[in-house]
């Protein structure tokens, strides 16, 4: 193997330090001190570990390269809103007495949040957090190579770029694939990201619940409640409409519809929609998460 860092690795520096529970803590109450929001928190660690792909085994939250080019500019990755997050982690990351990379706080961020919204719901859970990312530098980033990895798609956001003659739900599975997922686990983060409030632009489809940013299990006990029908009102466009009164109660897409059509995911979705099955959804949501935050850590066992 050659003894030189080639760009076409897409190297990522590592880290020279460890952090304790008590750091770890520390760090988490920092983040949410910040008064980011719990959707803000957890799409961008989303989007950060989405562009992971099995296939070739690039992508992923380490390196942090979200906060490069191109991956910064990316209209999914919303560079508005990623700048605000950005932003404030660095200030965290600042006032902290020691030196932590960006890359361990956007995943931090994101676990301080879906802890956060977890409580919320009356679950105590601690998503385990492997320190350890390296913050790549822009001269370390092809540019050109990584634009192949700009997602187009997300379903998990409820988004795509434009119509593509692939419907929205064979999308998803494409992506569900590369990132390692079982349908199952597909199913755990779709239904909780909808209720975090993550979707792209802070579109409403799919989110059935009252009570964004809590991590319920709202959008199955919605989505397979027989009191609803769907009415589409276009190509990827449904009103969910209340059989005793005909008044719109939500809106959804094609993704959202699949989860009560198709009869695999109809029955995980029954599985959640139970009312005895919000502490597993809950915790099967953060194994799911924590899978796609760690999917690209080849050094851990």
């Amino acid at each position: 193997m050659p003894a030189e860092e080639l760009i076409w690795q897409d190297p990522v520096p590592q880290v020279d330090y460890s952090l304790t529970e008590q750091e770890i803590n520390d760090l988490k109450a920092n983040i949410l001190a910040t008064g980011l929001s719990v959707a803000e928190l957890v799409a961008t660690a989303w989007d950060s570990a989405r562009t992971f792909r099995g296939s070739d085994y690039r992508g992923g939250a380490n390196g942090a390269r979200i906060r490069l080019a191109p991956q910064k500019d990316w209209q999914g990755n919303e560079p508005a809103r990623l700048q605000k997050v950005l932003a404030a982690l660095a200030s965290v990351q600042a006032g902290f007495n020691k030196s932590v990379s960006m890359a361990d706080l956007i995943v931090l961020g994101g676990n301080a949040a879906v802890e956060q919204a977890a409580k919320d719901a009356g679950v105590n859970i601690t998503v385990p957090f492997a320190p350890g990312r390296g913050d790549a530098t822009q001269e370390q980033t092809d540019v050109e190579s990584f634009e192949v990895l700009e997602p187009l798609h997300d379903a998990y956001r409820n988004w795509q770029k434009k119509d593509y003659v692939v419907q929205p739900e064979e999308m998803m599975l494409d992506r569900t694939q590369l990132m390692g997922l079982t349908a199952h686990e597909m199913t755990a983060l779709v239904g909780g990201m909808r209720v975090l409030g993550t979707n792209y632009d802070n579109t409403q489809h799919g989110v059935f619940t009252d009570n964004v940013g809590v991590l319920s299990n709202d959008f199955f006990v919605n989505l397979t409640d027989m009191a609803y029908s769907w009415k589409p009102v276009g190509t990827n466009l449904y009103n969910i409409v209340e059989r005793s009164t005909n008044k719109v109660k939500w809106t959804a897409t094609r993704v959202d519809l699949v989860f009560g059509s198709n009869s695999i995911l109809r029955s995980y979705a029954e599985v959640y929609a139970q009312d005895d099955a919000k502490e597993k959804f809950v915790k099967d949501f953060v194994n799911a998460w924590i899978k796609v935050m760690n999917a690209d850590r080849f050094d851990l066992a």
